[in-house]
């Protein structure tokens, strides 16, 4: 059974769904939301309690000022608040892209509220060697959509990354059909894609996090930009990225060998 709530954080109200029974696992995107999840929380929830997530100002949950950016930092702290509201002391924590640099900043701002961290796919752009150029291309992303709508922006923004458009739909998991959709696009480029991809996550802070630090990568991601910052991630980390089925969003068309890899990793910490 999967039960809906909400709840009140700084700026916004987060709608969160929970399923499942054991070991509370938070699953989570950015800007994808809890919908994106329900494949693999529905396989995961036979052994954990899932805990998933529409991030601030995206789908189910809105925020008080839509002039506001969100950021990894804030987007920590609303997890650690659902923490919080599942009645735990911590938790296994899953992110993939965005979400990925969420639970980066969780796991260095809530050392003791996390256990096991899988950070899969993070656009962490300024490790990359040609970090300037990758800001320039988000800062162009960010111009087109402000003077031709999000269309033109997830275009360039598909070119940028990598990502195949037929493939992998608009930033939010699917093409920007319904109002929502359009809505969650404009918010994506307008307030969400230069200050995640800004974010430099605190490699001291990681290394010290009790349970450490996992860095997962897509099997068929090698053309992707995220395939990079992975690797430079996991090499600073220490630790070689653990392969995950299918690309930046495997998780949709392999739910059950997602989960198995994310189960090993849960239980052994690789």
């Amino acid at each position: 059974m999967t039960t809906t709530h909400t709840l009140d954080v700084p700026g916004a109200r987060v709608r969160y769904e929970v399923r499942g029974a054991g070991p509370l696992l938070l699953l989570m995107g950015s800007p994808m939301g809890a919908a994106a999840f329900e494949l693999l929380a529905d396989e995961l929830a036979n052994d954990h309690t899932v805990l998933t997530h529409d991030p601030r100002g995206f789908s189910g949950s809105p925020v008080h000022d839509p002039d506001e950016d969100s950021t990894p930092e804030k987007r920590a702290d609303d997890v650690a608040a659902l923490i919080d509201a599942a009645g735990a002391e911590s938790a296994d924590v899953f992110g993939t892209s965005g979400g990925a640099m969420t639970v980066l900043a969780l796991a260095a701002r809530h050392p003791g509220r996390v256990r096991t961290v899988i950070a899969h796919e993070p656009p962490v752009l300024e490790f990359l060697p040609d970090a300037a150029e990758q800001r320039a291309g988000v800062d162009d992303i960010v111009d087109t959509f402000h003077r031709d709508g999000p269309m033109a922006a997830f275009e360039k923004f598909a070119a940028h990354s990598g990502l195949d458009t037929e493939e992998q739909g608009s930033p939010g998991g699917a093409g920007p059909s319904s109002e929502q959709d359009v809505a969650d696009s404009a918010r994506f480029f307008a307030h969400e894609l230069r200050a995640t991809t800004r974010y430099v996550p605190d490699v001291d802070a990681l290394t010290a996090c009790p349970a450490g630090v996992v860095v997962g990568i897509g099997a068929d991601s090698g053309g992707l930009q995220t395939f990079r910052t992975s690797h430079e991630l996991a090499r600073r980390l220490g630790e070689p990225p653990v392969e995950f089925p299918g690309g930046h969003t495997g998780f949709l068309p392999y739910p059950e060998e997602f989960a198995r890899v994310l189960r090993k990793v849960l239980s052994t910490g690789s």
